[in-house]
């Protein structure tokens, strides 16, 4: 199974057993406000949702569980396949979690895996206009503005990094 390990966080593959943070994650307006996204309506329906999520069978790769070394439930972080193949870097934390680095040291270790594991050439990252702080994550972790794109309905940033700046990037610290 993959885990992966920062100085604070483990990112482990989605279980079942996950099922109810993921909801209560959900369940903050606030926390999917800038998503697209809404609450599920109940813990079976995350579960559902859930049950059949394949992004790790598929491409070896997905939304992990992320957790404070304590062992305390923070949100998710990782990457996902898109139905057009793009690589994409999602994360989304509990609100008691924001602005503390998290997002941050999580999306490195996602990027540090797709670049270095899986040998992915390009990942890209999505956020509405409106959500400065996710921008500010991408662009802390090494990622360049694309292009505006229409998300959902609203306006958002396509931010991007290839493998290339990602260890040009590691090799310099």
């Amino acid at each position: 199974m993959i885990t992966l390990v920062t100085d604070r966080l483990i990112l482990k593959p989605i279980t079942l057993d996950h099922v109810e943070d993921l909801y209560k994650l959900n369940l903050d307006p606030e926390v999917v406000q800038y998503t697209g996204d809404v609450a599920f309506d109940s813990i079976e329906s995350t579960r559902k949702f859930y049950a059949s999520y394949d992004q790790y069978e598929k491409y070896g790769m997905g939304r992990f569980s992320t957790y404070l070394k304590d062992n305390t439930f923070i949100g998710w972080c990782g990457l996902k396949q898109l139905e057009n193949g793009d690589i994409d870097l999602g994360y989304r934390l509990m609100k008691k979690f924001w602005n503390k680095g998290y997002a941050t040291e999580a999306s490195e270790a996602s990027l540090e895996y797709g670049f270095n594991t899986l040998n992915i050439k390009e990942i890209k990252a999505i956020a509405y206009a409106a959500n400065p702080a996710s921008i500010r994550v991408m662009q802390k972790v090494g990622m360049h503005y694309h292009k505006e794109i229409i998300y959902d309905g609203f306006p958002a940033q396509q931010y991007i990094i290839n493998k290339e700046t990602f260890l040009a990037r590691h090799s310099s610290r």
